[in-house]
């Protein structure tokens, strides 16, 4: 059976509103085939870029959603048995660099550091992938380009990158947008009114400065644009906000107060 690296190609485009140089240095970097690693909280719109740049690029994209569990054989692949015997399956990763995809690996630091170890040989000037089990060694597709992402500020010391991957990568900084902007992003996903959506953004800043404060994580954009798109179907304006973005983030009674009053302050008749 042939495989179609085709089908993972993204068929229209996703909305991406830059924030600064992002797109034009991404871009450098895939024409030079760099392995590239985003940073930032979540929610802030790392896998809405790549999805993005994949679409603009006009390459198929492979994400993998890494977790704790995931072995080696989890991106490489594995022999399977069947009713002829055994044939070897490839992973995710396996397939964007035999095919020429753009493998993302969403969230790596929650993968184990002995599995995250196979993408080395991937990372720099070798772009080969050893399959130990079946024997063979293979060269990554000219169109191939490796991508991570993570959290820096949500992580124990027990999950970080060793920096032995870290300076394999080229590297960018995600944050949340400015209060106009991420207001304008709220508009164009939902259509929403710009001003009522600047409501919601003044929510998530609140909340936001309170991490570290209570909270682990603020309210990210991706919980507001939750909470624009229940607006604009109908939801009252301090339901839609509790149900999705105080009572998500927090089990904290008094962090949950602290952020009602914020809602109905905000949308107080």
């Amino acid at each position: 059976m042939s495989f179609d690296i085709n089908q993972y190609l993204i068929k229209q485009e996703p909305f991406y509103q830059p924030t600064g140089k992002e797109v034009v240095l991404y871009e450098a970097a895939y024409a030079a085939r760099l392995p590239v690693m985003l940073k930032g909280p979540t929610g802030c719109g790392k896998s809405r870029f790549v999805e993005h740049m994949a679409w603009k690029l006009g390459k198929p994209l492979i994400t993998v959603a890494c977790n704790e569990d995931m072995t080696a054989s989890d991106l490489v692949g594995r022999y399977l048995l069947d009713a002829n015997g055994t044939r070897w399956l490839d992973g995710p990763l396996t397939l964007a660099a035999r095919h020429g995809a753009i493998c993302y690996l969403d969230e790596i630091v929650e993968a184990r550091q002995d599995t995250t170890v196979v993408i080395h040989p991937l990372t720099d000037h070798r772009r080969t992938l050893p399959l130990d089990k079946k024997g063979e060694l293979v060269a990554a597709h000219p169109d191939f380009q490796l991508v991570i992402s993570y959290n820096p500020g949500y992580q124990s010391l027990m999950k970080d990158l060793k920096q032995s991957t870290k300076q394999r990568f080229t590297a960018f900084d995600f944050d949340y947008p400015t209060a106009k902007l991420e207001a304008s992003i709220l508009a164009k996903e939902t259509g929403l009114d710009e001003d009522f959506a600047g409501k919601l953004v003044k929510i998530g800043q609140a909340a936001r400065n309170l991490k570290g404060h209570g909270l682990d994580e603020g309210i990210s954009t991706r919980l507001l644009v939750y909470a624009a798109t229940l607006i604009k179907a109908g939801v009252a304006p301090r339901d839609a906000c509790r149900m999705a973005l105080v009572r998500p983030i927090t089990d904290d009674a008094d962090i949950r107060d602290t952020l009602d009053h914020a809602v109905d302050a905000t949308f107080s008749e």
